[in-house]
């Protein structure tokens, strides 16, 4: 389990483009990094439109906002078109950056377990160092929980 103070895992994984985007190449700002669970469902839609709704303001802290899932790039062209979201998507279809973090996990519902990704957000400061970890993420609130943690970090 990842925890504040720890050195957050090197990641380089495609976005919605296809384009590599390495933890490496991020050193000197702070990121924002959400996983979840799927594009284009309900409470995944409200983080990812609540995230890009708040991108000024996390702009104004030099923060770059990161959501991770295992869907295709080409899944999140789709969902950042259809509702015209202003954040970058990566793809861990492999799951081996989730695995890395913690996130993937043994879940259930309905009485059935299956492996899956736990809503997680953290933020990793421009040293690469984890800042914050909310584990088992609910959507109402948090975007704003997260900016406001982060302009604490920051003060």
């Amino acid at each position: 389990m990842l925890e504040v103070g720890m050195k957050a895992p090197e990641f380089c994984l495609p976005n919605q483009d296809d384009v590599e985007i390495c933890m490496r190449d991020l050193k000197g700002k702070w990121i924002v990094l959400y996983f979840y669970p799927r594009d284009n469902t309900p409470g995944c839609t409200t983080e990812a439109c609540e995230f890009t709704e708040a991108t000024p303001q996390f702009d104004d802290m030099s923060a770059i906002i990161l959501g991770v899932s295992a869907d295709s790039t080409k899944k999140h062209r789709n969902f950042i078109e259809k509702k015209e979201l202003g954040i970058t998507l990566l793809s861990d279809e492999d799951t081996s950056m989730m695995q890395e973090y913690g996130v993937w996990k043994m879940k259930k519902n309905y009485g059935k377990e299956y492996m899956g990704i736990v809503r997680t957000t953290l933020i990793i400061d421009p040293k690469g160092n984890i800042a914050e970890v909310w584990n088992n993420v609910r959507v109402k609130d948090h975007v704003e929980k997260v900016r406001v943690r982060l302009e604490e970090l920051q003060a």
